[in-house]
């Protein structure tokens, strides 16, 4: 029973406590929404005044930007009226001006018109002085001349002719002095070695077994150096050295630079010497080069093709009566210099025409024509300046002397050509001869490269097997030889070695 009603008190109690707690809460909530309303009410209330201030604000920088720009209106009104205010006394003083300059110009045409009566006038009165002249003397203008040159000839004739001789012969010798004085000078400012070039090059060699390594086994090392250079090897009792023979100073500067690298290598078998030999060769082009662009430089001109300067460096290794191409052609620019500043030329053009002038022998023997043609086409393949090949083109005197600067190529060209000792004809005729004999071999189908060696005596051909058969090879021996025998004179005979290689290179990877 207790607990019945201890059970029904603790119920009754929990029942309490809720409806107290919930009329409790009611009366929180509504405590804290007035509490908040309040809050915004008065944030409504700071908002207004801010809103006022920031409207009253705007509303006074408004006004200060209005004044500002009202004032800048102004300013710029006042300063494009007085603009036009100057622009209108400008057009009123040029309208004065020119009204000033007509006035002038009237006057002008007045005064031009009285000058024109007063020349007339004047001319009248000097037609009329004559005429009275003529009607006092009996002659007209033209007879009284006659008459006056005709007694004079008559009476002092022979003293006139004495004197015009007289003068000839002393304009003839002051001229004649001149033009020695002017050559005298230039040839004793210029003193260039003339030493001429010779037909062989020696290589020297560390010891006598190094020859016996050149030759090879059954001699196969110096042919194949022989094959690949184009040069005679001669090995002989001389201690310490090898003889290179060749007329063509290309390919004994590429044999010598190449033999030179396999003796310091020690390795010298066929396989090693194509590779040396092509090594000395794109050495020997580095020369070329140098040589071409040290020649341009010498001579103070720059604006030359870089291609034409690489042929003109080939010349280093051409000679002509065995006279140094290159070098010759360095001092023909000098002397054309120092000619054309004394006779008031044109110093580069004259310059540059010497330099070029025998540029046609850096070609092979293969090109047709002669070395002045040969030269004008490659100075016209790269555009070189008209005037340039005019001075060049008539050193031979195959083209007319058509400028100051031609005629002064042509005498410094003779200057240089004419030294003591500076040329050899015989060395002359001599390459000429060696080179036609490669030419009548090159000029047959399936060549691939030929050899004049042994002073000439024998010619070496190499023919392109898969061109050429073995009985052809035979055939084509016996075409050369008949070829050289009509077209060349020479002594004892020549003879034609027809080579055939046939090669098969493969590679184990």
């Amino acid at each position: 029973m207790n607990d019945s009603i201890l059970v029904a008190l603790a119920f009754l109690g929990a029942i309490v406590g809720a409806v107290f707690g919930y009329f409790a809460r009611i009366a929180l909530t509504l405590g804290k929404k007035g509490s908040i309303e309040l809050q915004i009410k008065q944030m409504m209330l700071e908002a207004r005044e801010e809103a006022t201030k920031i409207v009253t604000e705007g509303e006074r920088k408004s006004e200060e930007l209005m004044k500002a720009a009202r004032s800048d209106v102004k300013e710029r009104e006042d300063k494009i009226k007085k603009t036009e205010e100057r622009l209108v006394k400008k057009e009123e003083f040029l309208d004065k001006r020119q009204s000033d300059i007509d006035t002038d110009v009237e006057d002008l045409k007045q005064k031009v018109a009285e000058i024109k009566t007063i020349k007339e006038r004047v001319d009248g009165l000097a037609a009329e002085r004559e005429k009275a002249l003529e009607k006092t003397a009996s002659l007209t203008r033209e007879d009284a001349k006659t008459e006056l040159l005709t007694t004079v000839e008559r009476e002092h004739g022979e003293d006139v002719l004495i004197r015009l001789q007289k003068l000839e012969m002393t304009g003839a010798e002051k001229l004649e002095q001149k033009a020695r004085e002017i050559l005298t000078t230039t040839i004793q400012r210029l003193g260039n070695s003339v030493a001429s070039d010779v037909m062989s090059t020696t290589v020297e060699i560390p010891s006598e077994d190094v020859k016996g390594k050149i030759i090879g086994k059954e001699g196969r090392n110096i042919k194949a150096f022989e094959r690949a250079t184009g040069v005679e090897v001669v090995v002989d009792d001389t201690p310490g050295t090898i003889m290179l023979s060749s007329f063509n100073p290309v390919r004994r500067q590429i044999a010598r630079i190449a033999l030179e690298k396999l003796v310091a290598d020690g390795r010298i078998q066929p396989a090693r010497i194509e590779e040396f030999v092509k090594k000395a060769e794109e050495e020997a082009n580095r020369m070329i080069k140098e040589k071409g662009e040290a020649a341009v430089y010498e001579c103070g001109l720059y604006n030359l093709d870089p291609h034409l300067v690489l042929i003109l460096g080939r010349l280093y290794f051409r000679t002509s009566y065995g006279q140094n191409v290159l070098q010759h052609s360095i001092e023909v620019a000098h002397i054309a210099g120092m000619l054309a500043t004394e006779l008031g030329a044109n110093v580069q053009i004259a310059k540059a025409g010497a330099l070029l002038h025998d540029i046609g022998k850096a070609l092979d023997h293969e090109v047709q024509g002669t070395h002045v043609e040969i030269g004008r086409r490659i100075l016209q393949k790269f555009n070189v300046n008209e005037e340039v090949i005019k001075a060049m083109q008539a050193h031979h005197n195959e083209y007319p002397f058509e400028t100051l600067e031609s005629i002064i190529v042509q005498t410094a060209d003779a200057i240089s050509g004419s030294r003591p000792g500076a040329r050899r004809d015989s060395i002359e005729n001599y390459i000429k001869r060696l080179e036609d004999l490669e030419g009548i071999a090159n000029s047959f189908p399936g060549i691939e490269k030929s050899y004049a060696i042994a002073a000439g005596r024998e010619i070496r051909v190499f023919v392109k097997p898969e061109m050429v058969s073995d009985l052809e090879a035979v055939q084509l021996a016996r075409s050369i030889a008949g070829r050289i025998e009509q077209e060349l004179k020479y002594p004892g005979e020549i003879k034609v070695a027809v080579i055939r290689e046939n090669r098969t290179i493969d590679f184990a990877r």
